[in-house]
């Protein structure tokens, strides 16, 4: 298929998709698309893995090696405001303001392009997965025992990304997108009327004391060179103008880019709480959960991709050592299994704004799904040459 006939295929599927965004693990017409499409081209699928995750696996030739190419599906619970599109989200609440329907159609893209050519020797699974906005998709597909039914060598994906510009493909070795932790902090004192302070145990007093506390952890205790991030977001009280509370809800998440960073900084927390609440007569329940691990991208697999890339967009449009981000990726957890890179694929358009990701006029840009999918395949041909 020429370009020209790939590009208007691609624009017409991700044009559907968008109209018809589902959120995580409500993928059930978005799953049996893209197996409709992967059957269509002769690739072997598999369905429900991690309950709505697709597995298409194309095995060409007697070579042993197999990637992995992943593709998340899931949309944001958002009401998109882009008015006059034409092919607006058909659904209240829902919409694909993150660009999971290009990071779709660019995977299936890749799959027609290496159905069609057939020119490489060894085996693709092309991986969909659910549930990617909670950080819960990849854990369901692994728990599902993805890894032990479509064995991989190595792992590979891609994330849309407004500050670069459109075909601009960048990636580093490391860390690349930071894990996510969350946290509860709930503070039970002993409340009262506001003109009489002498005889409560003020609860808010002492969750200002531990938000303030809570900045120290970055600040003398994570070593300097590392990065980590601490944000309480959330605050809420039983309290009134007149009443001092007797209770308090402090929640908010952690960013880093190690296991090690991230349990220090979750002990250094409970420590911290349960301290500043015991010495002001409060009770403490500290709650901390893992949500996203971090994206560490293996460095021999950053340098295949940078080649790959290089080969599809030429050395001037390739980022071989970007800044990593704060943000959070659910890819992290396929490689921690097994060697892998993840990338980043610019969209900004040439002469106009960025829209930022989670926007509710965000529009992914049919430009780069050519690229992304050439990406991909030019990806697999490098890593699983004919012999």
């Amino acid at each position: 298929m020429k370009k020209e006939e790939l590009k208007e295929q691609l624009t017409e599927w991700r044009h559907y998709l968008h109209e018809h965004p589902e959120s995580a693990f409500e993928e059930t017409g978005t799953a049996a698309f893209v197996a409709e499409k992967l059957r269509e081209m002769g690739i072997e699928v598999e369905t429900g893995i991690g309950k709505t995750g697709v597995v298409g696996t194309l095995k060409v030739g007697d070579g042993k090696g197999v990637i992995g190419l992943r593709a998340d599906m899931d949309c944001i619970c958002l009401q998109e405001a882009a008015d006059g599109l034409p092919y607006k989200s058909q659904t209240p609440n829902r919409m694909h303001a993150c660009g999971h329907d290009g990071h779709t159609t660019t995977l299936l893209g890749a799959a027609k392009i290496l159905a069609e050519s057939k020119d490489f020797s060894g085996t693709v699974r092309f991986v969909f997965q659910p549930a990617e906005e909670p950080g819960h998709g990849s854990k369901a597909m692994i728990d599902d025992g993805f890894f032990d039914r479509f064995p991989v060598d190595e792992m590979y994906g891609l994330h849309n990304m407004p500050q670069y510009p459109a075909g601009t493909i960048a990636m580093r070795a490391g860390g690349i997108m930071a894990s996510e932790d969350n946290f509860t902090i709930r503070i039970k004192g002993k409340g009262g009327h506001a003109s009489a302070p002498d005889v409560v145990r003020d609860p808010l007093v002492t969750a200002a004391e531990i938000v303030c506390a809570l900045q120290t952890i970055v600040a003398r205790n994570v070593t300097p060179t590392d990065t980590a991030v601490i944000s309480c977001t959330e605050f809420e009280t039983d309290g009134a103008h007149n009443a001092i509370p007797s209770n308090v809800v402090i929640r908010g998440d952690t960013r880093s880019f190690t296991p090690e960073v991230s349990k220090l900084i979750e002990d250094r927390m409970r420590a911290i709480c349960e301290h500043i609440c015991q010495m002001n007569g409060a009770e403490c329940e500290f709650i901390y959960t893992h949500e996203f691990a971090p994206t560490f991208n293996w460095a021999d697999n950053a340098k295949y991709a940078a080649e790959a890339a290089k080969a599809v967009v030429g050395s001037d449009k390739v980022v071989e050592n970007c800044e990593p981000l704060m943000s959070s990726e659910d890819f992290g957890r396929f490689i921690q299994h097994v060697p892998g890179c993840f990338v980043f694929l610019g969209n900004r358009r040439e002469g106009e704004d960025p829209t930022p990701l989670h926007n509710s006029r965000f529009n992914y840009n049919d430009d780069i799904l050519v690229t992304g999918a050439e990406f991909f395949a030019e990806l697999v041909r490098q890593r699983l040459p004919r012999q």
